[in-house]
């Protein structure tokens, strides 16, 4: 696999992950009586410290890794399944809950942790640490990519809600969750077919 390859295939990983366009009507949500000028600020803000969490788990990914004694293929079972869910979920999402609590002007939480930086995206970091542990600079990379898009992403949330409109987002959601599907199934038979191997050397 080349480099140019595994680059593009996690950036489009960990960007189907995050799933921006999915974020956006929480985002929306959660800023709202906020001035637009202000809500750049915030997301640029809360999005470096969830490129920070990031970046930490990257480096010190493979050392938790280590510590609990995983093995490669049951991380990526574990990984798949987990990407198996969050896709099905994009497919079919859940009504949208709205919280007619007070507003109030959001820091870290929800963009830095969950949006950025949630558990799924950090289970997915692990997993690619733990399968490609020479390519810490190319998933270094993946992850600017895939951090710088979202943001844009993020920060462009009003607009795109003017021109997509619900109908619009909630088929792009889709689309990104039927190809995080195909991803995560492709997961599941790495990992099955790296167990299966592993057994029959061990015999």
């Amino acid at each position: 696999m080349s480099t140019e390859f595994s680059i593009l295939s996690a950036t489009l990983l960990f960007l189907f992950v995050i799933d921006p366009f999915g974020n956006i009507p929480i985002l929306l949500s959660v800023m709202k009586g906020v001035p637009q000028k202000r809500q750049y600020q915030i997301v640029v803000r809360d999005g470096l410290i969830g490129l920070l969490i990031l970046v930490c788990f990257l480096f010190f990914g493979a050392e938790f890794l280590q510590l609990l004694h995983l093995e490669t293929e049951s991380i990526s079972i574990a990984g798949g399944v987990v990407l198996f869910v969050i896709a099905l979920k994009m497919i079919f999402p859940s009504p949208l809950t709205k919280d007619k609590g007070p507003v109030m002007e959001p820091f870290i939480v929800p963009i830095s942790i969950p949006m950025l930086a949630g558990p799924s995206t950090l289970a997915t970091l692990l997993v690619m640490v733990k399968s490609y542990p020479d390519g810490r600079d190319s998933l270094l990379i993946a992850i600017f990519a895939a951090w710088g898009i979202s943001v844009v992403i993020l920060a462009m949330a009003p607009l795109l809600n003017r021109l997509l409109k619900e109908k619009g987002l909630a088929a792009l959601e889709r689309l990104m969750g039927m190809l995080l599907l195909m991803m995560s199934v492709q997961m599941l038979v790495n990992g099955i077919r790296g167990l299966v191997t592993h057994m029959a050397a061990s015999l």
